[in-house]
């Protein structure tokens, strides 16, 4: 995160992305590529159908050691984090007292240390409430000098599995250390495309050489922001800031899921974090708005912050996140509604430039995830 005022920060691969002919925007303090000459729908679609590396070395690394970082993580989060086994990784978030998201993150156990992967415009503010909350209780090192890629895509493991044959042995949420000609990596099955894929830590002297060895696979095309945030939007993925933040609760969210039984009410380590009460209760009797899907009729998007109105005239709640998807052919969107409009097939109108533009709410996600599971028998 820059100064105010300051200029953005460049990542490590930045001169890799002026080479590719990337168009380089701020985002999130950093300057980073929103699309190259080929342009965000292709590179939408060559994730869908290939593979696409993705620049996210802007998102911050944290880790947490010692015999007590996961009970002290726990404290802050509605995640079984003590449950943790060693190469797996969750998906969680930090709370705020009033039960709203601070940040999501990643969470994975790699050789008894814990790896969270925070959002980049939060890792300054998470690494400093981290330090004041549990900063006694564990060691804290920042990594965000490190590089991060996303490999995302169908063929994604084909390319992976070329520099670190062990990564086609991972599963969806496992993590790994892996190296490549003598470089460390930090590989995890994962990733924020609703595909296939992985994230992989490098230092940032070698991401370089790592991002072109990636390309050099026929199956791999480099993409920008602009697929990135397309693609989440189709598999349904909260954008914080947006379609999460410090004001909205995981219930109201629909991340429920993400809480399991041991924190919930009458579980083995039940509350014990921040806003607890506002989100349990929110789950045993519901919450006062819910995050849904939403298709507006004709080809022009729906975009963030427009107000929705039901059938009588009603507010009914706002868009989140609005776009156009690609691969499901049509405007897409997500917005919180009042739990009246939240079922599928509910119709509701969004006032666009003073006009009303009739939408449906759908189910979420617009597009089926493919993540990679073994099935065992």
């Amino acid at each position: 995160m820059t100064e105010q005022g300051s200029p953005p920060a460049l990542t490590p691969l930045d001169a890799l992305h002026r080479s590719l002919g990337g168009r380089m925007v701020p985002f999130a303090g950093y300057l980073l590529p929103v699309q190259y000459p080929p342009g965000i729908l292709v590179e939408h679609q060559h994730t869908r159908t290939h593979a696409s590396l993705f620049d996210v070395s802007h998102m911050g690394r944290i880790v947490l050691s010692g015999p007590n970082a996961a009970a002290a993580l726990e404290s802050l989060v509605p995640a079984d984090v003590i449950g943790l086994a060693d190469g797996r990784q969750r998906y969680t978030f930090l709370t705020n007292d009033a039960g709203g998201i601070d940040d999501d993150l990643m969470v994975a156990r790699i050789d008894d240390q814990l790896h969270l992967i925070v959002n980049a415009s939060r890792k300054h503010a998470d690494l400093a409430w981290l330090q004041a909350r549990i900063g006694d209780r564990c060691r804290i090192a920042a990594h965000f000098d490190q590089a991060l890629l996303a490999l995302q895509g169908p063929r994604a493991v084909e390319a992976m599995a070329a520099i670190a044959p062990a990564a086609a042995d991972l599963d969806f949420m496992t993590a790994m250390r892996a190296r490549w000609e003598g470089i460390d990596l930090i590989l995890s099955r994962s990733g924020y495309t609703g595909e296939d894929g992985f994230e992989i830590g490098v230092a940032a002297t070698h991401a370089e050489a790592l991002a072109r060895r990636l390309l050099d696979h026929a199956a791999v095309k480099p993409a920008g922001l602009g697929a990135r945030d397309s693609l989440r939007l189709e598999a349904g993925l909260c954008l914080h800031g947006h379609d999460i933040d410090a004001r909205i609760t995981p219930i109201e969210a629909r991340l429920a899921w993400a809480i399991p039984k041991a924190r919930r009410t009458g579980g083995e380590r039940a509350a014990g974090f921040p806003g607890a009460t506002v989100i349990l209760d929110q789950l045993a009797h519901g919450a006062p708005r819910q995050r849904v899907g939403l298709l507006p009729e004709g080809r022009a998007p729906v975009r963030e912050g427009e107000v929705l109105h039901d059938a009588d005239g009603a507010e009914a709640g706002r868009v989140t996140s609005g776009g156009f998807g690609a691969t499901a052919n049509r405007p897409i969107a997500m917005a919180l509604v009042a739990p009246r409009c939240a079922a599928p097939g509910t119709r509701l109108v969004a006032i666009v430039r003073n006009q009303p533009r009739p939408c449906e709410v759908a189910a979420l996600p617009f597009v089926p995830h493919r993540y990679f599971r073994r099935i065992t028998r």
